[in-house]
């Protein structure tokens, strides 16, 4: 279901402080987003419970005045999602579906399949346990919308492949940072395209396949 602009001030979807039962988000509308998704089961409910302590932290004070997050509270929450959760992600906890060429392939198809439609697509990779992208949804577009189409014909996809049936392939929570300027979208950009280095799967964010960084070796320059 699509959202008007012009109708959406007060939906919490579209620009305020929701939540989904585990951890709570700030949207922003025209904002553009660093969001992370990631398989089921990738994080152990200890880890995870931890992670969200820590977390909540942070946004306690926010949700009981009332008010967006700082900056300095987003640059925070950013610091602890990249060294706490994501090098946990890197560490290959978990079922790792998209080692599967094939089902990076469905993943990254559906990322892109809308870009310049109902999002501007800025950066994305497809790790083996979870996802990264860059992107600012489009007027009548949601981010809750667009990560509700990526993973749930991803999803279906990936399990047909899979030979799973009545299993959750995809963990319904999901992360996201709102950018604040041009610098931010850069250093976020950067943090999703170098995601395969840093976790040591290629030399050069060129070389990962399933990235928008990635060249084929014809088209790069010697």
């Amino acid at each position: 279901m699509k959202i008007g602009g012009s109708s959406s001030g007060s939906d919490p979807l579209v620009s305020g402080l929701h939540s989904r039962g585990v951890l709570s988000h700030l949207k922003k509308e025209g904002a553009s987003y660093f969001v992370t998704f990631r398989l089921a089961g990738t994080l152990p409910k200890a880890v995870l419970l931890q992670f969200k302590a820590e977390r909540e932290a942070i946004v306690a004070q926010a949700e009981a005045a009332r008010r967006p997050l700082t900056w300095r509270e987003q640059e925070e929450l950013f610091r602890w999602y990249s060294v706490r959760v994501d090098k946990y992600l890197d560490a290959g906890h978990g079922d790792c579906w998209m080692r599967r060429s094939e089902i990076a392939d469905i993943v990254a198809g559906a990322i892109r399949f809308h870009a310049d439609q109902r999002f501007d697509l800025q950066a994305w990779v497809v790790m083996p346990n979870h996802v990264h992208a860059v992107l600012r949804p489009r007027p009548d577009w949601t981010l809750s919308e667009i990560l509700k189409s990526w993973k749930g014909f991803s999803a279906r996809e990936a399990n047909r492949i899979l030979q799973r049936t009545g299993k959750t392939f995809w963990q319904v929570e999901s992360f996201d940072h709102v950018i604040r300027d041009d610098a931010d979208r850069s250093r976020c950009c950067l943090y999703t395209t170098t995601n395969p280095v840093n976790a040591r799967l290629c030399k050069q964010p060129e070389d990962w396949k399933w990235s928008s960084a990635y060249r084929p070796p014809a088209e790069r320059i010697p």
